[in-house]
């Protein structure tokens, strides 16, 4: 297990690497530095232009091949991912957003898959029942919902508790407070600004993971090894936790192990709705100010989390199913 882990790992390795210069490349191909300085009023000269430009590696009458040596070896000797064209270093944007992101996304999507998983056991066990009918017409209308109409609704049912209970229980906007010191206080206050944006997550993700789980256990249950399990005395229920549900989580943990990427990076609308400060934000302010390092930056910390997400997925399949065995 470990040594396959070990060569799994190092292919994963080689794959980040390429891809990050690969992307490298293509910033350079679509983004333009010098861009953030035209129609400045005083405008700036071209000599302006170029002292600003120059020391940040972002000048583009240097030859890229020179650009990228420079930049890649910042990041093999000093760990230095670049700065913007503002001046922002690279490196305090990501270790800073990273955490602001997880707080969301880890929480969110732990919930998510619970709740999907349990809604998928649930209502595949009682197959046209009325229990089956309410819960997947419920999650035909959250997955229709789009995040913008969410969490403006959420966001203003929020502020009518808050009317209603004339104090302030839920946070609409940001991940903290800044004035807030003590463990128990910041615990609090942590989880006011954290319900809203959670609940906006699970409310549009956990029905495409329901539908998932329904679907792969009804098809389990229907198998023949079930049906042997049934004629043996199990009961159905005994059935499906003991020989079904196993066989049919492994889609959908692998599944989720690959969407963690997405939502890391991609929770763009609900991060810019709620005033979280994260990487889905980040990403979006990076091509909005051609910055290059940074977009490169996102895309590498994407291929690293996709890479986390396939080897928790390989470790997923072998601890789900017995009959997985690793040479």
């Amino acid at each position: 297990m470990i040594k396959y882990l070990a060569r799994r790992t190092a292919g994963w390795l080689l794959m980040i690497f390429v891809a990050t210069n690969l992307v490298f490349f293509l910033a350079w191909g679509y983004l333009d530095p010098r861009a953030n300085y035209v129609g400045r009023r005083p405008p700036l000269s071209e000599e302006q232009i170029q002292a600003l430009l120059v020391p940040r590696n972002l000048s583009d009458t240097t030859p890229i091949v020179e650009r990228w040596w420079t930049w890649l070896s910042g990041i093999l000797t000093r760990w230095d991912w670049g700065v913007s064209p503002v001046g922002d270093a690279v490196n305090d944007q990501i270790s800073y957003r990273i955490w602001v992101s997880a707080e969301l996304v880890l929480g969110a999507t732990i919930i998510t898959t619970v709740i999907g998983i349990a809604l998928g056991v649930y209502t595949a066990s009682r197959q046209y029942k009325l229990a089956d009918r309410i819960g997947t017409a419920t999650s035909i209308v959250t997955l229709n919902i789009p995040i913008v109409v969410a969490a403006l609704g959420i966001v203003l049912l929020a502020i009518s508790a808050n009317e209603a209970a004339g104090t302030r229980i839920f946070f609409v906007t940001g991940a903290s407070s800044p004035d807030v010191s003590g463990f128990f206080p910041v615990l609090i206050d942590s989880l006011q600004h954290l319900i809203l944006p959670t609940i906006a997550l699970v409310l549009i993700g956990y029905a495409s993971i329901h539908f998932l789980q329904r679907s792969l256990l009804l098809d389990n249950i229907k198998s023949d090894y079930v049906r042997m399990a049934r004629a043996k005395g199990l009961t159905k229920q005994q059935a499906i936790r003991k020989h079904a549900l196993r066989t049919s989580l492994i889609p959908v943990a692998t599944q989720v192990a690959f969407s963690i990427p997405a939502i890391f990076v991609g929770a763009i609308l609900t991060e810019s709705i709620f005033g979280w400060r994260g990487m889905g934000q980040y990403f979006s302010q990076t091509l909005a100010t051609n910055d290059i390092y940074g977009t490169v930056a996102i895309a590498a910390f994407g291929a690293v989390m996709t890479a986390i997400g396939a080897l928790l997925a390989d470790i997923a399949v072998v601890i789900l199913d017995p009959r997985v065995r690793v040479s």
